[in-house]
């Protein structure tokens, strides 16, 4: 029997799949609604520790409180008042809203994915979750066609997603991805765990979240405010984060590790991504079980980024081009 399997489940109304691990004791389950990661588990001494503070029923993944564990596409978090400006043209993605809020998070979250495939063998599972639902007339204020695809494989470096957009339409499009896991650590308390993020910058914000304008988003954090560097791994104590940190430094692998860990049982999580900004939330301001979690949000580029000349390049997919985002989380112990 193969260490790694998967099967399909049902979650209310929802259908799932359910990827397990039997060697390492993990299993993950994703639902179609969302493609949304509804829990993440690991086996430690007989214990099964819940990782993701995820949906806790049916209704509430309709329903989408605080975006838990939300596929963040084709963009990820806001956009200033809903409208921005692509190749000389204007777009508004809250027509006839005199007083707008910024819109945020994309569009998918309440979408019911395809199961495009599945696979388990002695080395991992996977299954892949597509959507074609991205098209002109879809969305208001977003005229373009986006085929994404996000497959989730479990192995035993822990959980991976890797997100694939291709523009189908006839133009360029602006488009990037985002993840927005919520992270717990059953027993113990926010204020202790200890968290380190592998940043040199801070994106500054207005009071909207919105990052300020050119250089300006930008601070060293020599420079910033010694609570919110997390450079070297310290208690969160209680400080409230609801920000994001750029300049990412890379491990020798390649990767970014964004790491949370629970001093009281040792278990640690390691938020992996390959670039990009890292947004870090304690969940201060969410409907429930405020401050029981804390949200490690991976992003290909940052917060209203179709609005910044800045991130032009790395939201531009020309017709026929197709762009992958990989992330992921692994855990540890001691």
């Amino acid at each position: 029997m193969s260490a790694f399997s998967l099967e399909q489940a049902q979650w209310g109304t929802h259908d799932m799949i359910v990827l397990r691990d039997a060697k390492h004791g993990r299993c993950a389950r994703v639902a179609r609604r969302g493609a949304n990661l509804v829990s993440f588990e690991q086996l430690i001494d007989g214990v099964m520790h819940a990782l993701i503070d995820g949906y806790r029923d049916a209704e509430e993944l309709v329903r989408c409180p605080s975006s838990r564990s939300s596929i963040m596409a084709p963009f990820a978090n806001r956009i200033a008042e809903g409208r921005y400006t692509f190749d000389g043209t204007s777009y508004d993605m809250q027509p006839g809203v005199e007083t707008q809020r910024g819109i945020r998070h994309g569009f998918v979250r309440t979408v019911d994915f395809e199961i495009a495939g599945t696979h388990a063998d002695e080395h991992s599972a996977h299954v892949t979750f597509a959507t074609s639902c991205i098209r002109p007339g879809a969305f208001a204020g977003y005229p373009f066609a986006i085929d994404l695809a996000i497959t989730y494989t479990l192995d035993e470096q822990g959980l991976s997603l890797a997100v694939s957009m291709r523009n189908v339409g006839d133009a360029a499009a602006p488009c990037f991805f985002g993840w927005h896991p919520y992270f717990r650590f059953d027993g113990s308390e926010l204020d202790a765990w200890e968290l380190q993020v592998p940043a040199t910058q801070l994106v500054r914000t207005s009071a909207e979240l919105i990052p300020l304008s050119g250089a300006e988003a930008f601070q060293s954090l020599d420079q910033a405010a010694q609570a919110l560097d997390f450079r070297k791994a310290k208690p969160i104590g209680s400080t409230k984060i609801d920000h994001a940190y750029a300049d990412l430094v890379h491990d020798a692998d390649g990767r970014v590790r964004t790491r949370l860990r629970d001093p009281a049982s040792g278990l640690r999580i390691s938020m992996w991504q390959e670039h990009g900004v890292v947004l870090v939330f304690t969940a201060d301001t969410v409907s429930r079980d405020v401050r029981r979690s804390v949200a490690l949000e991976p992003m290909e580029s940052m917060s209203n980024a179709f609005n910044r000349s800045d991130c032009a390049d790395a939201i531009r997919l020309e017709p026929g081009a197709e762009r992958v985002f990989r992330c992921g989380v692994e855990i540890d112990w001691t």
